[in-house]
């Protein structure tokens, strides 16, 4: 065999094998994997199969509280995609990571909650000028969201004093302590919880639809390896599409993957229907900039952002590359 024959069939074993070749196995990281209901369309996703399916194989999720911890333990995986938060993805483009975002993931703030206590006197956000309301974190997404909503119901957010807790339990802790008039939280925990807090405002009755959370990836790793990252972008929102489709069974794959109790599972999976708070993966440059208005809110964002210098939406499905 001359030598150009043998490089020819050479590769031609190379594509069988290539073409016969189980999907390749891997984790990925999300933020507030099995706390929030962020993670949801991975745990479909995997027990179904889907990733398998449109051909890499997730074997599981590394979770992380979120933020610069996220972005750290994707660019140290073998597999460097995960979901962040946008803020968490802007703060590391202006660090000069080699970051992309390939796909958007949360479509709204859905998720997020207003409490106080059931004989609390504050009935709506108007009366918390004045009071002390306990957040996460300075800048978190928590202050972040209480500012928008503040904003958008009239009330001056300077007459409301922010007290960082250091995490949503804490939180309902110095609500109960009677060191703040209300708190912010998230589902799955105010269900959990329900029982103990009154509702004061829900983020979805209140915002519009905004980017919250982002999948990314380093951008050598994309342009080196398009075909999983496309593969990972299939998989999620074969997932998504299968929680519209049947959110209570959905909800049951959820709760066992996230050890909530069923009727949790079921009530968290059902308030996200409506605002359609998964996105399957398009790019709306006005949903993302809704969300900067609220980081320029706490001093997260200065300048606005250069969408072309951090967005690359070749890895999308055509159609959902078409919509903008």
């Amino acid at each position: 065999m001359t030598g150009m024959a043998g490089k020819a069939m050479a590769a031609v074993f190379a594509l069988a094998a290539a073409l016969t070749a189980p999907a390749r196995a891997a984790e990925i990281s999300v933020t507030q994997w099995g706390t929030s209901l962020y993670g949801a369309p991975y745990a479909v996703a995997m027990e179904k199969g889907f990733f398998k399916e449109a051909g890499v194989d997730i074997t599981g999720i590394i979770g992380s509280g979120g933020g610069g911890t996220t972005v750290r333990n994707i660019l140290a995986s073998p597999l460097p995609y995960g979901e962040v938060a946008l803020s968490a993805a802007l703060a590391a483009q202006r660090q000069g990571l080699d970051v992309v975002i390939v796909n958007a993931a949360i479509r709204s703030a859905a998720e997020s909650t207003l409490l106080t206590m059931p004989d609390s006197d504050i009935k709506s956000l108007k009366d918390l000028a004045g009071k002390k309301v306990a957040i996460t974190s300075p800048k978190g997404v928590s202050e972040m969201l209480l500012l928008m909503e503040l904003q958008k119901e009239g009330v001056d957010p300077a007459s409301v004093t922010r007290v960082a807790s250091g995490g949503y339990s804490n939180s309902l802790t110095l609500l109960q302590q009677g060191e703040v008039a209300a708190a912010g939280m998230i589902e799955p925990l105010s269900i959990i919880r329900k029982a103990e807090f009154r509702t004061v405002a829900r983020a979805k009755d209140i915002l519009p639809a905004m980017t919250t959370a982002v999948g990314i990836t380093t951008r050598e790793f994309a342009e080196a390896n398009p075909g999983v990252i496309k593969a990972i972008i299939a998989g999620r929102r074969a997932g998504v599409r299968a929680i519209y489709a049947d959110p209570a069974a959905a909800a049951e794959i959820v709760g066992r993957t996230f050890t909530l109790d069923p009727k949790v599972a079921q009530e968290a999976v059902a308030n996200m229907i409506g605002p359609r708070y998964w996105s399957e993966g398009e790019i709306n440059q006005a949903e993302l900039d809704e969300t900067v208005k609220g980081l320029a809110l706490v001093g997260e964002v200065q300048d606005g952002v250069d969408w072309s210098k951090l967005i690359d939406t070749a890895y999308l499905p055509p159609e959902l590359q078409a919509k903008q």
